[in-house]
């Protein structure tokens, strides 16, 4: 006998089907979305258990039942949809069943979960990109309401900010009582936002392999953690071409009969790591003066294709790099100077 379950995770309650090798529905039910819970009712339900499908999700990590010797099977999403959307009904008990039944069959790709050491570190550079998104927001709309009256803040940036707008709005006192609670927001989140900078230096002092990442052109304290969080494990690519298309940045190609083209990059995998490459390969091909095989490469590709195009391709080919350093416990190797 052989049971294959599939799991709908929702924030109060999960959805559970059990199978048997031939498809055929041994139990449907629900338990709470907490891992004890769900780990009793499979054994419960399920004693011969080989697979259980968990699509990704934010819950994916915390409710990995590995750690509970089941043998859970954290399904790609984007596989899971396309297999769910032949369903007429959508429901949380249907999304189950067509869960199980996609491990069952074999159709679906495994994603690799994260440990929670890397998903803290990962939280964390949200956080911070969070709160400089809303601090330069601000700022923006501080600007903007000047305007309006004529008030210009002109080139103003760090702490020269506020003390820029306060000279502006010191002869109108409608102004000062509208402007003062916006600087102190932007004040607070700009304080907050360099406490967790101070979090991010002490993780890098304490990470050796991002460390050694940052002997790479363009590559700061916050890429390469972000790198090492996002890929966790450099041993899960057994090529390190393949971290370039983990992280989207290889073009779709479309091939059917006699056409045959490529397109814009995938933009798969995390958005964050792959915009921080971007400004590194910026960095690389427009700040650093020190000659590197990189910089030759991508200096020559942008003559032919254009700088934006040349930037992407530096993005990726860096990307690659930083997992052959890694993998290999090796620093950057720079092109001797001329």
């Amino acid at each position: 006998m052989e049971h294959y379950v599939g799991l709908d995770v929702s924030l109060e309650e999960t959805a559970i089907c059990v199978l048997d090798r031939t498809g055929k529905v041994i139990w449907r039910g629900r338990c709470s979305s907490d891992p004890d819970a769900i780990a009793r009712t499979v054994r419960d339900r399920a004693p011969f258990v080989v697979r259980i499908g968990l699509e990704t999700g934010q819950l994916s990590t915390w409710l990995s039942l590995r750690r509970l010797d089941l043998p859970v099977v954290c399904l790609d999403a984007r596989h899971a949809k396309a297999a769910l959307s032949l369903q007429v009904n959508k429901t949380d008990d249907n999304d189950a069943h067509g869960l199980a039944q996609i491990v069952r069959t074999g159709w679906y790709r495994e994603v690799a979960v994260k440990s929670m050491d890397s998903q803290a570190v990962r939280v964390l550079l949200m956080a911070r990109a969070q709160l400089i998104s809303q601090r330069q927001a601000t700022a923006n709309q501080i600007r903007g309401l000047l305007k309006t009256f004529g008030l210009r803040v002109g080139q103003a940036g760090g702490s020269r900010f506020a003390v820029r707008v306060r000279e502006l709005v010191a002869d109108h006192p409608v102004l000062v009582a509208i402007i003062e609670p916006l600087l102190t927001v932007w004040q607070t989140l700009r304080e907050q936002a360099a406490e967790l900078d101070r979090q991010v230096r002490m993780r890098v002092r304490e990470d050796a392999a991002a460390r050694r990442l940052m002997t790479a052109p363009g590559v700061g304290a916050v890429v390469a953690l972000a790198y090492t969080a996002v890929i966790d494990d450099p041993a899960r690519f057994a090529k390190s071409a393949s971290v370039g298309a983990y992280l989207g940045l290889t073009p779709r190609r479309y091939r059917s009969g006699e056409v045959d083209c490529a397109g814009r990059i995938s933009k798969c995998g995390d958005g964050l790591l792959r915009s921080y490459l971007f400004e590194a390969a910026n960095v690389v091909l427009s700040r650093i003066t020190r000659p590197s095989g990189l910089k030759t490469w991508g200096q020559a590709l942008a003559q032919r294709i254009g700088a934006r195009k040349a930037k992407v391709a530096v993005a990726r080919k860096l990307a690659v790099v930083l997992h052959r350093m890694w993998r290999d416990n090796t620093e950057f190797r720079w092109e001797p100077a001329r």
